[in-house]
């Protein structure tokens, strides 16, 4: 039979005959004690089940092993892949990594930083909604915390930006196109949730009159984060107009080529590259359902690998350097273009 459960360390000590010190030492790195007083914790773990409150024990530290991220919308696979590769880093590191999602709302979002206080962090990995954030409260909570902005920049906020190159990306994609057919159209929402696709919408017209041809913005209704539906909905009313320019498109994002397919399939159009096609589709960022899409999505693709590393590695360096930099530092990585069956 089970003795009494032991509520605190404290108690704990005192049933195992360890002093109160050794216990904590043993629970922060059971290595730091002796192989004899070791096993007599351990011992003493089995026959009383105690399991310190390690999240109580990391509070009362000057500084927590406590990381915060946080995303703008972790039902995107995109995020949910970036946020798990960020996750194990930080747990490989020894540190307690706690995921938020801001469902795309700035109001969240701020509240969101305010309880991420009360943690206490060592530093907060941050993906912002962008525009639609709360510069200010942004701005006060970077201040405060060491605080390191990933994806989605917004200037001069947070010791560093780790993200992706967007020019690297659509001069890629638009090299390719127009070099194997014609230059394509480019489609978008006309109120993008994320800031990264204006940078995607100027650099496809920076690219398309470095090469000579006239470009052709294709910008339809919808705003939030639901762009496969969004993307469908305006793609059936522009297919139905036959008012595409070109039998080329280049979407801002994948999610959006993923409801344009959907749209085409729908109205009996062939998307790909066979001499029965009649449009090709091409896009950025490799989403996880990319490769998976009918046809497969030609893209460019981020380097998924690179931004999670670079991220952790400044927010590390960021929290040994007493959570400030001299300087305010950003590091972009170029896309890699991935040719499938729709471009």
């Amino acid at each position: 039979m089970r003795s009494k459960k032991i509520r605190n360390m404290e108690e704990f000590a005192a049933v195992s005959g360890i002093s109160r010190p050794t216990v904590s030492k043993y629970f922060h790195d059971p290595d730091s004690v002796r192989a004899t007083t070791r096993e007599k914790i351990e011992a003493a773990l089995e026959t009383y089940e105690y399991r310190p409150n390690i999240y109580a024990m990391n509070q009362n530290r000057k500084l927590t092993k406590n990381i915060g991220i946080v995303v703008p919308y972790l039902a995107d696979p995109f995020f949910a892949e970036i946020a798990r590769n960020i996750e194990e880093r930080c747990i490989a590191a020894g540190f307690r990594p706690t995921l938020y999602s801001s469902h795309g709302d700035p109001s969240l979002e701020t509240e969101i930083l305010d309880g991420l206080r009360s943690l206490k962090p060592a530093g907060v990995l941050l993906a912002p909604l962008g525009r639609a954030s709360d510069r200010s409260a942004v701005e006060k909570f970077c201040r405060d915390v060491p605080t390191v902005l990933f994806d989605s920049n917004i200037e001069g906020l947070g010791a560093a930006f780790i993200g992706s190159d967007n020019f690297s990306f659509v001069s890629q994609t638009v090299e390719y196109l127009t070099r194997t057919g014609e230059p394509p159209a480019f489609f978008e929402m006309k109120t993008p949730a994320n800031p990264n696709a204006n940078k995607r919408r100027i650099a496809y017209l920076h690219m398309m009159e470095r090469l000579g041809f006239e470009p052709h913005v294709v910008s339809i209704p919808g705003e939030g984060w639901a762009f496969e539906e969004i993307g469908k909905r305006g793609a059936l009313e522009i297919l139905k107009q036959r008012a595409l320019p070109t039998d080329a498109v280049l979407c801002s994002n994948d999610r959006l080529a993923i409801g344009f397919l959907s749209a085409c399939y729908e109205l009996g159009i062939r998307v790909g590259r066979e001499p029965d096609c009649s449009l090709r589709v091409a896009s950025n960022d490799d989403h996880p359902f990319s490769k998976f899409t009918c046809p497969s999505l030609t893209t460019a693709a981020h380097d998924y690998d690179g931004v999670s590393n670079r991220s952790v590695e400044t927010l590390f360096e960021l929290v040994e350097s007493g959570g400030k930099f001299r300087s305010r530092t950003e590091t972009l990585f170029p896309a890699r273009l991935i040719l499938r069956a729709s471009a």
